[in-house]
């Protein structure tokens, strides 16, 4: 053992001298299966880098001990904790200055990394002089922390830069997007791939005699980039890039990030100390504070699902859009699927449209053959026998939909489920004549199914919780976030969604124009304005959904909506809806230059939404508020900076939202009237979050 080490004890770090001298240091946090920098596990590292520097080895190896990974990142509640304190600049401080540390060792420092690399596990790995990573397709190796409302602020801002360059730099941390081992071997962030049995020997080679300098176009980008000049050049071009993708007031962590590297200068510690002031700056405002809140949501979502679902076989019935890319997107995840129709040409449509999406999702086209053999046409409804699990896909009519379960539940397996992805009728309507209702449940998909994360698990009053449990672990194992709701009309996310739909379709009626309508809710922060919304659901299911939904909440519905549309002028999948669609985007007519806003347009969108959502969580709809943010957010794509409908009402105030309803109830009528649940003590509370990490 290393003199200076002698006698120390560790509780999250173990050391181990190799024989060719290299110090292997793993992280094994402790009490955790996964690995988190909290401090006190910098304060140890701290500790033992300090030795190191006394009595250096030959190298050191920085590992992970847990088989989960290399390093989540930060303790996110931690943080959340030292925020409400007011010292998330002295937590900063000690992260920044331990990895320091860490860089000036006088030996050679090398990261293996294997499994997910994220946030703190790659600010450390950047401190560090190589990195080597395994060509697992579990290594990932990214700096996320945008999408909590920050960004890198223990050294990575300022050393993924000047190591990568800063276009390829500016794209990981403005993005949160992560690398494969063999990505980021591409563009310099990684100097070695190797296979997991060799990674510890490989990166003790490195230590040792170093790696062969890296391609001259990378070292030069890494500096030629970083010049004052050219960051002066460059910061214009990154913010206007941002700028087309989020606003300044919703999302400030890339701007600040832009502007940090950008202004300032000296050395190290005085570019640590910019970074540092614009994180510490950025952790106190209600968007970080709102997104990490999200995080914490999204990661209860993900502990819904269990491991054990006991589904391999999937049987779709409706090859239209959705049943075809439920079918496919279960193929790209592993399971085997057939997929029915009434007729050959549907299910055709549907499977060539499959292997777009498979071209997207299946990026090794050594698998994408075993992939698309999963998914087979069924036109004759074999695959009913052999499956796990039917999702029904068919129009929206219930009487339909049970002739279809009297069909298919004599040829189902006793064990199998029996689902439907009906967007909004009651379950009580379609569990009638159903021999085992106990099987049966929702399992409602949000369009594109590719894209949109969420799935409503729809309960009837005799469903079985069994059945809840294992599609719930069926969405997790397709990377699905689910969320539990009572099989009422609408369920959550439609129910909340319709009134701000119908508001928009009304609006538009009135003689506003579908872009003044559309750039106010994407001012308030949807992320698409209720018109191209309508469009890209489609006109004829929207109609669908409001003759449902509209007598349930007492709401007039707009001629636009009134009755299934003209042929051919569905929307999008049409080509022409409300908005005429070129090439996949809406065609939108200018607003002439001297248009001017209603001043109440926002509210006449919004308020609706917050209504309906008063009045779900007040119905019993979902569990408590933070399901409903949940759902309402991942289901919606609802202004994730704000926290979700009820955080929403809880930061704003319900004194002020119900004033501002009385004005327009007052000005438009009854269906602005405040539904039941504005009296709830939780739209006042502030529950305490669970621990995660990122």
């Amino acid at each position: 053992m290393i003199a200076g080490l002698d006698g120390l004890r560790f509780q999250h770090w173990q050391t181990e001298l190799r024989p060719d001298g290299v110090l292997v240091l793993s992280f094994d946090k402790a009490g955790t299966p996964v690995n988190t920098f909290s401090q006190d596990v910098l304060i140890e590292l701290d500790t033992l880098i300090e030795r190191l520097a006394l009595d250096p080895p030959k190298g050191v190896v920085l590992r992970s001990a847990k088989a989960s990974g290399f390093i989540a990142g930060a303790d996110i509640r931690e943080f959340q904790a030292f925020d409400e304190k007011g010292t998330v600049g002295d937590a900063i401080r000690r992260g920044q200055q331990t990895f320091q540390r860490l860089a000036e060792l006088p030996c050679p420092t090398v990261a293996a990394i294997h499994g997910f690399c994220m946030g703190g596990g790659t600010e450390i790995s950047l401190a560090c002089r190589y990195r080597v990573a395994s060509n697992d397709p579990s290594t990932r190796i990214g700096l996320p922390e945008v999408k909590l409302g920050i960004f890198p602020g223990w050294g990575g801002s300022v050393r993924l830069p000047r190591l990568i360059g800063a276009p390829a730099a500016f794209d990981m941390m403005l993005t949160g997007r992560t690398l494969s081992a063999s990505a980021a071997r591409a563009n310099g962030l990684v100097d070695k791939v190797t296979d997991v049995a060799s990674l510890i020997d490989v990166a003790a080679a490195y230590a040792l005699k170093g790696g062969a300098q890296r391609p001259f176009k990378q070292r030069f980008l890494g500096w030629a980039t970083n010049t004052l000049p050219a960051r002066r050049l460059l910061a214009p071009m990154l913010t206007k890039q941002v700028a087309r993708k989020a606003r300044k007031e919703h999302y400030p962590a890339p701007y600040a990030l832009i502007n940090s590297w950008a202004n300032s200068g000296g050395g190290i510690q005085s570019h640590l100390s910019s970074e540092r002031k614009a994180v510490v700056k950025l952790a106190s405002t209600p968007t970080a504070r709102n997104l990490i809140r999200v995080f914490f949501l999204q990661e209860r979502l993900k502990g819904l699902g269990g491991k054990e679902h006991g589904i391999r076989n999937v049987h779709v019935v409706g090859a239209g859009v959705m049943g075809g890319d439920i079918a496919a997107w279960s193929a790209t995840k592993g399971f085997n699927v057939t997929l029915q129709d009434r007729e050959q040409r549907f299910i055709d449509g549907a499977l060539t449209r499959a292997q777009s999406m498979f071209e997207k999702k299946v990026k090794d086209e050594a698998k994408r053959a075993a992939v698309s053999a999963r998914l087979k046409g069924d036109l004759a409804g074999d695959g009913v026998a052999d499956a796990d699990l039917v999702i029904e896909a068919i129009i929206e009519n219930a009487e339909a939909k049970r002739e279809l379960y009297a069909s298919l539940e004599p040829r189902m397996k006793f064990d199998a489920l029996l689902t439907t992805n009906t967007s909004s009728i009651p379950l009580t309507e379609l569990r009638e004549h159903i021999a085992r209702p106990v099987h049966f449940a929702g399992l409602h998909y949000f369009n594109p199914v590719a894209l949109m994360p969420l799935v409503e698990i729809i309960h009837h009053d005799r469903v079985a919780p069994q059945t809840e449990q294992r599609l719930a672990a069926f969405c997790k194992a397709i990377d699905k976030l689910p969320v539990p709701v009572a099989g009422t009309p609408g369920f959550l996310v439609n129910r909340v969604l319709f009134p701000y739909m119908l508001e928009a379709a009304t609006a538009f009626a009135e003689g506003i124009p579908g872009a003044a309508i559309d750039k106010a809710a994407v001012k308030f922060g949807m992320p698409m304005g209720p018109i191209e919304l309508i469009d890209t659901v489609g006109l004829d299911v929207a109609a669908g959904v409001g003759a449902e939904l509209a007598p349930f909440l007492g709401l007039p519905i707009p001629e636009s909506l009134s009755r299934p549309p003209e042929a051919g002028k569905r929307g999008k999948k049409d080509s022409q809806g409300l908005y005429r669609w070129e090439n996949g985007k809406a065609v939108k007519p200018a607003l002439p230059k001297d248009y001017q806003m209603p001043s109440d347009l926002e509210d006449r969108l919004i308020l609706p939404l917050l209504n309906e959502a008063v009045a779900c969580l007040h119905d019993g709809v979902v569990d408590d508020a933070e399901l409903l943010d949940a759902g309402v957010i991942f289901g919606t794509g609802f202004a994730p900076f704000r926290g979700g409908p009820i955080q929403y009402i809880r930061e704003t105030g319900v004194e002020g939202l119900l004033a501002r309803m009385s004005i327009l109830q007052q000005r438009y009528g009854d269906r602005f009237k405040p539904r039941p649940g504005w009296n709830s003590p939780a739209l006042r509370a502030e529950p305490q979050a669970p621990a995660a990490a990122a």
